[in-house]
This record gives C-alpha cells, sequence and structure tokens, in this order.
C-alpha cells in the first residue's frame, strides 16, 4: 500500500501537468486563430471596431484567419496584453500605447494637453508621416503596429460642484492617467491629480476617495458614472489615441497576402471607428445630460488659462522627449490645422 505521502506526491505532479497542460492551450493558438484583446465594451465604438476587424480579416483571407476579439480586459491589464503581444502569447491588442511610453518617450507627446483642435487634424497627423514613424519604432519591441486605431477627447468630471471657469478646477481630487506628463501637467492647475488604474476609478468615486475624473464622455456613459457624478465640463483638454498592434512573431511567420489582408482590415476598422467615436461622442453627451448631469462648457478665454498654467510642464517634458521631436510635431500638427481651412 502507498503512504499518504506518495499519495501527495502523486496529486502534486498530476496537478502540475494538469496546470502546464492549461497554460499551453490558453497560449499556444495555429496561425489560423488568433486574439485580439482590449479593455472597451462591446458597444463602445472601440469593441465594435475590433469585432469588424475580426470580419474582415476571416473575408479577406478566406476564413484562414480566424480573429477571437477578447474585450472588457478579460485578457487582463492593458500592459498585461502589451506584454502578451511582445512575447507572441497574445496575437492582437487595442488600446491606449502609454505602458511603452517610458521606453518610448515619443509617445508622451499624446500626453501634452491642448495638442489638437479636432478629429479631423488627428487623422492627418496619425495617418502622415510622422504618426507612421511612431508605430514603425515599436518593431524593436516584439510589437508591430498595424494603425493609431482612433480615440477620444477628454472632458472633465466632478460631483463636488459645477465647473464653469478654470478656478472652479483648484483643489478638486481628480483621477488621471498614470503618466508623469499627465500629473504635473493637472497640478500645475491646481487639481490634485490622483494616478490610479481605471477600473478603480467607479468604486473610488463611490466612497468619495475621488472627487472626479477625466475622461471621454462615451466611457463615461458606457461605465454609468452618472450615477456618482453630477457635474459635466466640456473642456477637450487632451485627445489619446490607441492603437492596433500585433505580435511580431505571430505576423511574420504568416505569407506575405494574408499580412496585407490583415494591414487592410486593420485600416476599413480605423475609419469605421473614428467616425463611431465622433458620432457617440455626440449622444454620449446628451446622453449624460438626460440622466441627471448638469453640462457646462469651457469659453475660449478659459481653456486659454489652463494653456498659460500648463506651459512650464510642458517646457520641462519637451526637454525630456526631445525638443526637435516636439517641434516637428507641433509643424505637423499646425500643417494639419492650415489644410483644413
Amino acid at each position: 500500500m502507498k503512504s499518504k505521502s506518495s499519495f501527495s506526491s502523486i496529486a502534486k505532479a498530476v496537478a502540475s501537468l494538469l496546470g502546464v497542460a492549461c497554460l499551453l492551450a490558453t497560449t499556444s493558438v495555429s496561425a489560423a486563430d488568433a486574439r485580439l484583446g482590449h479593455g472597451f465594451t462591446d458597444e463602445h465604438p472601440r469593441g465594435k471596431a475590433m469585432k469588424l476587424f475580426a470580419t474582415e480579416v476571416e473575408k479577406a483571407t478566406g476564413g484562414k484567419i480566424k480573429v477571437s476579439v477578447f474585450g472588457n480586459s478579460t485578457l487582463g491589464s492593458e500592459e498585461k496584453m502589451l506584454q502578451g503581444v511582445q512575447s507572441g502569447v497574445l496575437e492582437f491588442y487595442m488600446g491606449s500605447l502609454v505602458p511603452f511610453s517610458v521606453r518610448k518617450k515619443e509617445l508622451q507627446i499624446f500626453d501634452f494637453p491642448f495638442l489638437f483642435a479636432d478629429e479631423r487634424e488627428v487623422a492627418i497627423v496619425l495617418d502622415g508621416p510622422i504618426g507612421k514613424k511612431m508605430l514603425d519604432s515599436l518593431s524593436d519591441t516584439g510589437a508591430i503596429g498595424l494603425t493609431w486605431a482612433g480615440g477620444a477627447f477628454r472632458n472633465i468630471a466632478n460631483g463636488k460642484r459645477a465647473l464653469n471657469k478654470y478656478e472652479d478646477l483648484k483643489g478638486l481630487k481628480i483621477r488621471v492617467m498614470q503618466s508623469p506628463v499627465w500629473i504635473e501637467t493637472f497640478k500645475a492647475m491646481g487639481i490634485n491629480a490622483t494616478p490610479m488604474a481605471y477600473a478603480e476609478v467607479y468604486t473610488a468615486l463611490e466612497i468619495g476617495a475621488l472627487d472626479g475624473l477625466e475622461h471621454p464622455p462615451v466611457d463615461m456613459y458606457q461605465n454609468k458614472i452618472y450615477e456618482i457624478q453630477k457635474n459635466l465640463a466640456i473642456t477637450h483638454h487632451g485627445y489619446t489615441p490607441v492603437a492596433l498592434v500585433v505580435s511580431g512573431k505571430w505576423f511574420s511567420a504568416l505569407p506575405a497576402d494574408q499580412q496585407a489582408a490583415v494591414r487592410k482590415a486593420a485600416e476599413i476598422a480605423r475609419d469605421f471607428q473614428r467616425a463611431e467615436e465622433t458620432r457617440q461622442e455626440n449622444v454620449a453627451v446628451n446622453m449624460l445630460r438626460s440622466k441627471g448631469m448638469a453640462v457646462t462648457e469651457f469659453t475660449p478665454q478659459e481653456l486659454d488659462k489652463m494653456r498659460a498654467a500648463v506651459k512650464p510642464a510642458l517646457e520641462k517634458f519637451s526637454a525630456n522627449i526631445g525638443p526637435e521631436f516636439v517641434k516637428s510635431f507641433y509643424a505637423e500638427v499646425e500643417k494639419a490645422r492650415k489644410s483644413l481651412k
């Protein structure tokens, strides 16, 4: 008869083998199967766009590549999903590239407030030479940038008071992105800038650990921020682009025609997403208002006060990123702006 310790050892060995089998099952896929992770709901413009991307890839490859889409951060945080793409464990990721911004300092330019005036000039710059160069620079990370998928303008909500002028922002404890640029520029405006993972924000607002947040209206509506925040100020102070990236290890193993099909599908999804972001933003602001939020809009004069307050911080971070790059990026924005007049 085997001793209890022998049975225990056997059980542990079996459990270990099962664990390895499960790991392989979740991390190994054939070239015909791919997974795409993102952090948005299915009804969010980005969620809809990634479903479209999967459909277009399957159609263009005659069913040779099937992409399964996992939203709502079911595959982990943005950082974890990006790490998965880098290592080849995950095939596609769509979302912010902030986790890369320490290694790729140029990406920090997107944390500069008041960078863009509207979605049209964003598209021109991101699809132009400087946007392409930034995507191409990811190649040494193990990820390949397919497109700047879109993004949205950010606004400020809070539960303490209506925001009608710049001075109303002072002293509010506002959740900001976990970015040095974002933290310092918000502090420069007299705001108690509090970095926090977005998944934790609703609870923090609910218990009063935060006064408010800055985020696009579509996300605020879909995450039911109106239940705990009653004031929304339209400031359009920042625009956060998101990108669709693919694992270099997986993508490089595809034949050229399938690579081309994936790239084309990414462009189709990008165009759809941008149009849907704009459409849903207008609807979302009205929906937030209908749910009881008081919506105000900062005048150009009040926005100028915000710009003046953050200028010293931007000069500091421009030096860190590289003055020549920052200058060239602003030049591309100005060129796009002039072309739209």
